[in-house]
């Protein structure tokens, strides 16, 4: 009998070990084959068990397994609903990172590099004239700042805005799993910054200096400016360790 060729486009899938894995696997598949949208409601607990011939309490552990992930909400009495696509598990991986180590802020600096220089590359070619906007919105807010976490919060606005406007949903789904962590390295980054000057002028002038870039609509000169916003981030960073 001639067998069907595997879809080279999907992963592999390994063995069930155990039911609850059993249900795992169906639950997902339902979601990531498109099933189940988000906002969805999975089948009850009952149809899944009569439907994959195993116990109630199996499918409720298999539920919980997803709502861990991220994948499935669980409320009390009501059916899982399934989730957008979110950060849950990269939020938590990097908060307790850098919980466990301080160091972990120079390394989470180096995440950024990798990550914002290319994405600030792809929004001066992908923004939208809206994106655009609230980006200049945001630089106004930094501007207007009286104290240190209302800059922060408008700084972490700007930087996140410039990874949705890249167009590459994974890029922002990066950022937004490093936000605890990075607002706690924005905030030491930026005691480091006003040890040498409490002049905000030259910091503002870098993120102004992006905006202009990603307004050019011009990719390398984005790039380089926020390579050298990045230069100054590690060195005041640095100087906050002492």
């Amino acid at each position: 009998m001639a067998t069907t060729p595997a879809d080279p486009d999907r992963p592999e899938r390994t063995q069930p070990r155990t039911a609850s894995d059993a249900v795992v696997a169906h639950l997902e598949e339902l979601i990531f084959d498109g099933s189940y949208a988000a906002g969805d409601s999975l089948p009850s607990e009952a149809e899944l068990a009569i439907q994959l011939k195993v116990s109630r309490l199996t499918v409720r552990e298999g539920v919980r397994s997803l709502a861990a992930r991220g994948l499935v909400e669980v409320s009390h009495g009501r059916r899982p609903v399934v989730t957008a696509t979110n950060a849950t598990q990269l939020r938590d991986f990097f908060s307790s990172s850098v919980r466990r180590d301080a160091g972990g802020l120079l390394e989470l600096l180096e995440v950024r590099l990798a990550i914002e220089v290319h994405a600030a590359e792809l929004a001066a070619r992908n923004a939208t004239p809206p994106q655009i906007d609230s980006l200049a919105a945001d630089l106004q807010a930094m501007t207007d700042a009286t104290d240190e976490e209302t800059f922060t919060a408008a700084d972490m606005r700007f930087h996140h805005g410039i990874t949705e406007a890249s167009g590459n949903r994974m890029i922002s789904l990066l950022v937004e799993g490093m936000a605890d962590p990075l607002r706690v390295g924005r905030l030491k980054s930026l005691h480091g910054y006003l040890q040498g000057t409490p002049d905000l002028g030259d910091l503002l002038d870098e993120h102004r200096l992006i905006l202009e870039k990603i307004t050019a609509r011009d990719a390398a000169g984005a790039a380089r400016a926020m390579r050298k916003h990045l230069a100054t981030t590690r060195r005041d960073l640095l100087r906050s360790f002492g």
